[in-house]
This record gives structure tokens, sequence and C-alpha cells, in this order.
């Protein structure tokens, strides 16, 4: 079903001659990790490390690779600026490129003249094709470009929406293709447009407004609930694309302004179990913000992105709630 191009990967290999290379894959691509290892190897003649670390995307390179090999090769995920001037990384990217045309002119009534399209890193190979097809069918179709952390026309990662606000103001609304709410959320907390959903694979076609209603709920129940803590811990990931310890700086100064306790907590795998310890009366979280809203209600303790402490605090009003978003000039 999705494509990875091993044969690119296996030619950079020789051509640059490693004798070992490390990769690194994400969850759904582990399975195929030992059969991915023996095609580079037989096809290289490199020792092939498999990375077996939980990998959450291209903010999560292991920057650390040289201690065990001369190059790595990430697999699913295009690259970060500045990650892709290392000349001994390599990206190979996760594709999946079905046949969307039909789906497209069925949804096509339904979408406004002036449309932008967004999709993940999957699917980014889509959009070419999608807005052929809403062209023909008299739309009007924009594909922004993000900023530094974006590497495609028109790709929407979790932490950032920047290639859907760089054309907000040109359209009436947004298509995404790609699957979950998570990414779509997103981008509709980023520019107050409608977001309309296609499933690629299955073709279903939705709305996000429910899921965001649901969503705004729990953050709101999540800040009032902090609004009242006497303590926080201030979490900084050493992930190589989600330290903010900028961000970390300026709450801690805010809480303490404010008489309160505040405690910098400084770790690569953020999660409810491994905060268990720390007896504080609030979380704050400036790494990834899916960390937060993923798992909101396994957390003994509120759980807030570095924007909804910010309201907490005092900093923003709840009338201006964004979702919180890792930007790169």
């Amino acid at each position: 079903m999705f494509n990875l191009d091993l044969n690119a990967a296996a030619s950079w290999i020789k051509k640059r001659g490693y004798g070992t290379v490390a990769i690194q894959l994400p969850e759904g691509l582990k399975m195929d990790a030992l059969r991915i290892s023996d095609f580079l190897s037989s096809s290289s003649d490199a020792d092939i490390i498999v990375l077996g670390d939980p990998c959450y995307g291209a903010c999560d390179l292991f920057t650390d690779y040289r201690r065990y090999a001369d190059a790595l090769i990430h697999f699913g995920h295009s690259p970060i600026h500045p990650q892709e001037n290392d000349e001994d990384i390599f990206f190979v990217e996760v594709r999946v490129n079905p046949d969307i045309g039909g789906y497209i002119r069925e949804l096509s009534d339904k979408l406004p003249k002036k449309v932008g399209i967004l999709a993940t890193v999957q699917y980014v190979g889509l959009i070419t094709a999608a807005k052929a097809t809403l062209e023909e069918m008299g739309k009007e179709v924009f594909i922004g470009r993000g900023d530094g952390r974006i590497f495609h026309p028109g790709q929407v990662l979790g932490c950032n929406f920047t290639s859907a606000m760089s054309v907000q103001d040109k359209v009436d609304a947004f298509l995404y293709l790609g699957e979950g709410d998570f990414h779509p959320l997103a981008a509709a907390f980023g520019v107050s447009k409608p977001m309309t959903v296609l499933n690629p694979i299955t073709g279903e076609v939705r709305s996000v407004d429910e899921a965001k209603e649901r969503m705004l709920r729990k953050r709101f129940a999540a800040i009032e609930s902090a609004k009242s803590a006497e303590s926080f811990l201030v979490i900084v990931c050493t992930k190589s694309g989600q330290d903010r310890s900028t961000s970390a700086d300026m709450l801690i100064k805010r809480i303490e302004e404010l008489g309160k306790k505040a405690y910098r907590l400084v770790m690569n795998e953020i999660g409810p179990d491994a905060l268990l310890p720390y007896r504080v009366d609030a979380y704050i979280n400036t790494a990834c913000p899916r960390i937060a809203m993923d798992d909101s209600a396994r957390y003994q303790k509120p759980m807030l992105t570095v924007t909804e402490a910010e309201i907490a605090l005092g900093l923003r009003e709840w009338e201006k709630y964004e979702f919180d978003a890792i930007t790169n000039p």
C-alpha cells in the first residue's frame, strides 16, 4: 500500500561508500525493519544497525547516530530545516498514492469556489492531481508554502500549519488529504476556516467541527483546573526538533512572578507514567503538542501546552486560544 524508495537509499549508501549505516523508522514501519535491513545490506554491502527507540517524526531525529554508524537513514518523514544540510543523513519518505480523482469529483460541489489543499507527507504526492481535478470542476485552488519546518508545499505537521496560514486570506475553505483528526484540527485552529477531510484510502469525507468542539471543551477544563495550581512542572524535551527551552524560560519566569513554584524537568520520552514521581499541581509541556492532547485523560494532573499555559497564567485570553505550534523561520 505504501511506497518506500529503498533503491535510492541503497544507491546513496554505495555512492558515498559508507561501511555502517543506522536506520530509524517510525512505529508503523518497524514491522518492516528487518526486511529493510536485509535489502540495504545485500544491495550495498554495508552493515545495517536498526534503531529501536520510539520515533514520532523528523523532530525525533536520532542526531547521535555517529556513535554507532557512519550515516543515518531516516524513514517515513521529510526533513525539518536544517536537517537536510547534514550530508550523512538521508531521508526516505513514505508515499501512498491511491487514485482519488473520483472522490474529489464527488465532493467538489460541497466545496466553495476558492480552496486550499493540505496533506501530511504520506499524501503530498496527491496534491497536484487533486488541484488539477478541482480546477477542472471550476474551483480556484491554492497551495501554500510553509516556514522552514515545512519541506513540501501544502504539507502540514501536527505542530506546524504555516502552509495553511500562508494562503488563508485567499481561500474560503481547506481540503485536507489524510487520516485522523490531529493534523487537520491543528490547521483548523490555526486558520479558522472550514476544514473538509478526505481520507484518500477509504474515500470518507467529513468535517472537523465536532472534533474541534470536543477538544475545546477538554482543553478549557484542563486550563481552568490549572489556574488554581500553586506548583508547575515545566517539561523540556531533548528531541532535536522539540527543544523549546526559550518557551520554558518564559513560562518559569511568569510562574515565579505570580509567587508560585516552577520546576524544570528535562527528558526525552514524555508520558503519564514517567511523570508520576513528580508531585506538582500541573504540568506544562513545551515539546510536541500531541503529548498534551492525545493522552490528556491519562495524566494525573492537568497537562497544558505552551499556549494553554499562557491562558492559565494570565498571559493570553481564552478568546485568543490557539493550537500550540512549533515554527522554524
